[in-house]
């Protein structure tokens, strides 16, 4: 299988959200089923042997990614939400942003103690998200088997902040 069908439907779209920024837009890969199913096969085929126990999907275009491929592997979906959005008791990381700081959380039961978990997201960019996600999964029992992406923004240097753990990207840009 190869990523080549799915890089040539995303689309870029400059200054969105703000001036600077290349935003990567992945609606042309979700709304066609032939290449959405690419890219979930992309991941399903990747750990079919892994012996996961759950996939920690991060907020929000990871859900899309996350909920098909743990529904294809047959085991449990974990969201990492945004600080508040979760109605439970919940573990808390925050990150450093370009200007702040932002924080996501993990439901404190949401992982068995050293479960094996697939964290997945759509994009890495600077790393920081996915490595507050690592240290949650970590705090809340689990053991990060990989973080997965299906692009990476390889000018961005995302890999420097989730040294330590694998990291699989499907499209490098």
């Amino acid at each position: 299988m190869t990523a080549s069908r799915l890089a040539a439907a995303i689309r870029d779209i400059p200054d969105f959200p703000k001036p600077g920024i290349l935003f990567k837009d992945i609606t042309p890969i979700l709304g066609d089923p032939a290449l959405f199913a690419e890219a979930v096969e992309i991941f399903v085929a990747r750990h079919r042997q892994a012996g996961l126990g759950k996939i920690a999907a991060i907020d929000a275009r990871g859900f899309l990614f996350g909920a098909a491929v743990a529904s294809r592997l047959g085991i449990g979906l974990v969201p990492i939400r945004k600080k508040g959005k979760l109605p439970f008791k919940t573990y808390d990381e925050s990150y450093a942003l370009e200007y702040g700081e932002a924080t996501i959380s993990v439901h404190v039961d949401a992982f068995r103690p050293g479960e094996s978990v697939l964290i997945l997201d759509d994009l890495l960019a600077t790393g920081g998200t996915a490595a507050a996600a690592a240290r949650l999964v970590q705090r809340a029992g689990g053991q990060v088997a990989e973080i997965d992406f299906l692009i990476e923004l390889t000018a961005l240097s995302g890999r420097k902040n989730l040294a330590g753990f694998p990291v699989f990207a499907a499209i490098a840009v």
